[in-house]
């Protein structure tokens, strides 16, 4: 299956070392979702976001998202079923609704409880600092989703030492059925 990945980066952004930035510069077919401003995650400007992308990306997509990116991902497909979004993998979705979580993301609250209407695969880790085990447990119960836990994965991002990442590539392609397209000629996306 031919396939656009669309990215959607989380809180601040995913930086140059990021594995969602890796994806982006390895593989011809991606798109990233961009946000206003990436300082101040929003419940309803961030999810519309992601619905904007994906309307104005031709074709089948998938989408990869990663903490506040799969809070907004996952708050767009609680209400929002779309034929040509074919799997989502939501990695690390940070607990916005969780007492101790970050000033800037608590707009985002709350968390969809509801079933998501596609194929759907969480990826967490036993020691993300935003997102407990059994928190992760209960949002794959809620939405559905297939559940890969990480050991000691903190929450998986650059700082915790996944920026390339060909295990979360292969894991990405598994699940979705779709292959990652590289690029010809070696190109940074990141600016």
């Amino acid at each position: 299956m031919n396939v656009t990945f669309i990215v959607v980066p989380g809180f601040t952004n995913s930086g140059p070392q990021h594995w969602q930035t890796c994806i982006e510069n390895k593989y011809v077919n991606t798109r990233r979702v961009q946000q206003d401003d990436w300082q101040k995650p929003d419940r309803e400007r961030w999810s519309r976001r992601v619905g904007e992308t994906v309307a104005t990306t031709p074709g089948d997509v998938v989408l990869v998202a990663h903490s506040c990116g799969a809070v907004a991902t996952a708050q767009w497909l609680a209400v929002n079923a779309h034929e040509r979004v074919k799997a989502a993998v939501l990695v690390a979705p940070a607990d916005v609704d969780a007492p101790c979580a970050l000033d800037a993301i608590q707009p985002q609250r709350p968390l969809p409880g509801t079933r998501l209407p596609l194929p759907t695969l969480l990826i967490c880790s036993d020691n993300d600092e935003h997102l407990t085990l059994p928190r992760a447990q209960q949002l794959a119960a809620w939405w559905g989703s297939e559940l890969k836990v990480i050991a000691g994965g903190g929450h998986l991002h650059s700082a915790a030492g996944f920026g390339d990442w060909p295990a979360g590539e292969q894991l990405i392609a598994a699940f979705s059925g779709a292959r990652f397209i590289p690029r010809a000629v070696s190109t940074t996306l990141y600016s």
